[in-house]
């Protein structure tokens, strides 16, 4: 089982992705979820929740977020934002194909294995359902990227180390904390499209030139099976 690393720092993350934060990141990240998630009704599973910061926007479109994480730290906030229970994502305490929609966001570089969490959302998706995934973007932001320049990212061979890291050019950022698995854009793709999901639509977005956010929105099809 994947270890709840940010048990530690709950109350901190809490602060810092607060949903009444007016922060230009916070406001993006809810903006861009809205837009792929769209408009809909019943559960809409927030896997990875952590505190619930962004179970709102899927409730102003109509859905039912439901949060699962594995830190009770985080979720001792979350509860108040949205219904949560403990699980691990890569074995969620799910029936097959009993919700409609789900979403993961900020939350891919939490875990070691998120190919095994695309699957388990593919197993739970109701066959046409719905999955948003929302992350930093895989090309701009990890270890390998030094944005310390403001003006140019400053990109080393690192980008192809899918290992675990504290390495960071921020030393008060979330990843000098918690640390980072890195994913590389393909296999990202590559293991949404192996988990059974089809791609619907893609998003880069960023405040300036760069992009630092990266998601899409993909559909179960009807004959995917676990």
């Amino acid at each position: 089982m994947t270890t709840a690393t940010y048990d530690d720092h709950a109350d901190w993350y809490n602060d810092y992705m607060s949903p009444s934060s007016t922060g230009e990141f916070v406001d993006r990240v809810h903006t861009t979820l809205g837009q792929l998630l769209g408009p809909g009704e019943g559960i809409c599973l927030d896997v990875c929740c952590g505190t619930g910061a962004h179970a709102a926007p899927a409730a102003a479109l109509g859905w039912t977020p439901v949060g699962v994480d594995l830190s009770r730290g985080q979720l001792r906030y979350a509860r108040h934002r949205l219904p949560v229970v403990v699980g691990d994502a890569t074995a969620l305490p799910l029936a097959d194909g009993s919700v409609p929609a789900a979403m993961c966001v900020l939350a891919s570089t939490d875990v070691p294995d998120y190919a095994a969490v695309l699957r388990e959302i593919a197993r739970v998706l109701a066959p046409g359902g719905r999955f948003v995934h929302l992350g930093v973007h895989p090309c701009f932001i990890g270890a390998f990227a030094d944005w310390s320049e403001g003006t140019r990212i400053v990109l080393d061979e690192r980008y192809a180390d899918r290992t675990r890291t504290l390495d960071s050019w921020n030393p008060a950022g979330v990843r000098a904390r918690v640390g980072a698995w890195h994913l590389p854009l393909a296999d990202l793709l590559n293991a949404t499209l192996a988990a059974g999901l089809r791609l619907e639509r893609t998003t880069e977005t960023g405040s300036g030139g760069i992009p630092n956010l990266f998601g899409f929105s993909a559909v179960k099809a009807d004959h995917c099976s676990d």
